[in-house]
């Protein structure tokens, strides 16, 4: 059993970003050896120390982004001036304010400083602190893979073309074995997965930090603006202060994060609870659409109930938020709908209570959810997550 920090690496996330790592690393060297040999020219020698540098970075920020993770909110915290609790929610696991840009982490059951989402590679949340370390892993990661895909590539092409190349006098020959030849392929394949998906990831990372916003902001914006009628004064993001600034709160000489992860500098008209006021607002309005439903058939939280039939099985949500077991008798307060599927909070007659995914056909409706209803108000009426 692993305790304390080493706890964040039993998880199949960072070991299987490790074993990636390894092995591509691993399998280049050995074709750098033998395609362009580092003590045969002064290019071989570049090659083979490039790579090992982009190799040895993603391996060092994926294990900072993994320990020194993503900053959290203290726990019991509240605002230095109390008229400031009106704006903010409150999270009974921690007992605290949730402070601006923060959001709760029911896997790492903390509320996390700027919560950009929680990666199952580093086991972690990405947030304040390691934002930069985790963004850093993913550009160090797709260089030293497209380097490793062009080695790879063209070590085989010489090893599959070898006695042209020995007919020719053409030196070094490149040889394998069936071992070698089989780790080199997959490798390959490994290389070029990782720059294709690691590299759409870098994207859509940086995309969000030339916008300072998250994963989760980009939500919460999306339906501020949707929501609003045409009449209406239009949503302002109070955190986008031009791409530049923008950069250089996650970027900097050092590594050292900007701000303390509480407050955050704002375009002018707006003010440090101008999106809490929104997110609360956007509650609210989820709270009058909330169902409640009543569980008529078990549900054994199984993310393939074969049981419940094929339609149910194949339009599972894509997503890794939970699934809830259901017991007859058990009621749930539903906030979301999809065709085959529902997501709300249950509660069981034992007074236990989850939130996740369970399938529609396991429920039916009773009524709308009643204004008195046992569901998260607003920190101004009801302290609650």
């Amino acid at each position: 059993m692993c305790f304390g920090p080493l706890k964040r690496m039993c998880h199949w996330g960072p070991i299987a970003a490790f074993v990636i790592i390894k092995l591509v690393t691993l399998m280049t060297i050995h074709a750098c050896n033998m395609w362009w040999p580092p003590y045969n020219s002064v290019g071989g020698f570049i090659n083979k120390a490039v790579f090992l540098l982009f190799s040895g970075l993603t391996l060092y920020n994926l294990i900072t982004a993994i320990f020194e993770g993503p900053g959290y909110v203290p726990l019991k915290w509240v605002p230095e001036d109390v008229r400031d609790e009106a704006y903010l929610q409150f999270c009974k696991t921690c007992q605290g304010y949730k402070a601006p840009r923060a959001h709760h982490c029911r896997k790492c059951g903390r509320c996390v400083m700027k919560m950009d989402h929680h990666c199952p590679w580093i086991n972690n949340c990405v947030g304040h602190q390691n934002h930069l370390h985790f963004t850093s892993f993913l550009l160090c990661a797709v260089i030293g893979c497209a380097q490793s895909t062009v080695i790879l590539s063209c070590t085989l092409y010489r090893g599959f073309y070898r006695m042209w190349y020995l007919y020719h006098g053409i030196e070094p020959l490149v040889t394998f074995n069936i071992y070698s030849l089989v780790f080199t392929v997959f490798a390959l394949g490994l290389s070029i997965g990782v720059v294709l998906a690691v590299g759409m990831l870098f994207y859509f990372q940086m995309r969000a930090i030339l916008r300072n916003r998250t994963g989760i902001e980009d939500w919460i914006v999306e339906k501020a603006i949707h929501r609003r009628r045409p009449d209406d004064s239009s949503f302002v993001y109070p955190y986008d202060l031009g791409w530049k600034k923008n950069f250089t709160q996650v970027f900097s000489w050092g590594g050292v994060n900007r701000g303390d992860g509480i407050t955050w500098p704002v375009v002018e008209g707006c003010h440090q609870y101008s999106l809490t006021i929104e997110q609360k607002e956007q509650k609210g309005e989820k709270r009058q659409r909330t169902r409640a439903y009543s569980v008529v058939y078990r549900y054994s939280g199984r993310w393939l109930p074969v049981v419940h039939g094929w339609r149910t099985c194949c339009n599972i949500p894509f997503t890794d938020e939970a699934r809830i077991t259901l017991e007859p008798g058990d009621s749930v307060l539903v906030t979301r709908w999809r065709r085959y599927w529902l997501f709300g909070e249950r509660s069981s007659s034992d007074g236990s209570k989850a939130r996740g995914w369970f399938p529609r056909c396991c429920v039916v409706e009773i009524s709308a959810c009643p204004d008195n209803a046992d569901f998260p108000q607003n920190a101004s009426t009801k302290k609650t997550q």
